[in-house]
């Protein structure tokens, strides 16, 4: 507890020092912004590794090529090892993080998407106009499809609205799943040592329909996270029920009772 307490110190500390250190690359150019943010969660991982003894294995392959990457949310943890695990990651974030001191700016010199609730769509069509027109490169679109954390066990459903992005973004979709929230919980300051994992599942491609891409998309991430959390010693259930698309769960009950 006591070394968990000196790095969520530290962690702080060193976020707002950094953040101080790199206004002018950030000034200068998104790319400075997000060469500080690399630096900052690359350093922040060691920084865990040393003082309490968790360190993250990244398992499949990270794209590196424009796609959307749907991943599990179980704790900060994992928005700073997805980050760092993306050669071009961006955050679709809810708006009021940009208000975040420090982070905040840096997210949207970055290129992250602050999206008010019910204008995810817009934010989406903007952004793929300014890939269009050259004003921002194309990259890694990071989304939690269940919109919140949700801890090691517990259920939330996977939201539509993620259908929607991947519809109009046409690119490949790679499912994350993780066991991180085991190490680093949802709540809390304790920060358990052992090897916490982030998996890249196989991508599903472009142009499915909403059944077909909910259910898979929930299936491979909630199977895989499952199988992570067993192998670090959590019980979970094999196949946990579909709780997001509900025209998704009748059509998986449907081939479950075949």
């Amino acid at each position: 507890m006591i070394r968990s307490l000196i790095f969520n110190a530290a962690m702080y500390v060193w976020m707002g020092i950094l953040g101080l250190a790199g206004l002018p690359l950030m000034a200068l150019s998104a790319n400075g912004a997000r060469r500080v943010m690399d630096f900052y969660t690359h350093s922040t991982l060691v920084l865990l590794g040393v003082l309490t003894g968790l360190r993250c294995e990244i398992r499949g392959t990270p794209p590196r090529e424009g796609a959307l990457v749907a991943a599990k949310h179980q704790s900060f943890m994992d928005v700073i090892v997805l980050w760092n695990a993306v050669p071009r990651g961006f955050f679709i974030m809810k708006s009021i993080l940009q208000y975040a001191p420090v982070l905040g700016q840096y997210a949207l010199r970055s290129g992250c998407i602050p999206v008010a609730r019910g204008k995810r769509g817009e934010a989406i069509r903007q952004m793929l106009a300014e890939i269009r027109s050259g004003k921002r490169a194309d990259g890694q679109l990071l989304i939690y499809p269940q919109g919140t954390r949700v801890a090691p066990g517990a259920q939330a459903p996977y939201k539509v609205g993620t259908f929607a992005m991947y519809e109009q973004l046409g690119q490949p979709c790679y499912p994350v799943a993780t066991n991180i929230g085991l190490y680093w919980p949802k709540r809390g300051v304790l920060r358990r040592p052992g090897r916490a994992v982030m998996e890249f599942l196989d991508p599903i491609p472009p142009g499915l329909d909403r059944t077909r891409f909910m259910t898979e998309l929930e299936t491979r991430i909630e199977t895989a996270s499952n199988r992570l959390m067993a192998e670090a010693g959590f019980p979970v259930a094999e196949v946990p029920p579909l709780t997001g698309d509900p025209v998704a769960a009748a059509a998986r009950d449907v081939v479950q009772n075949r």
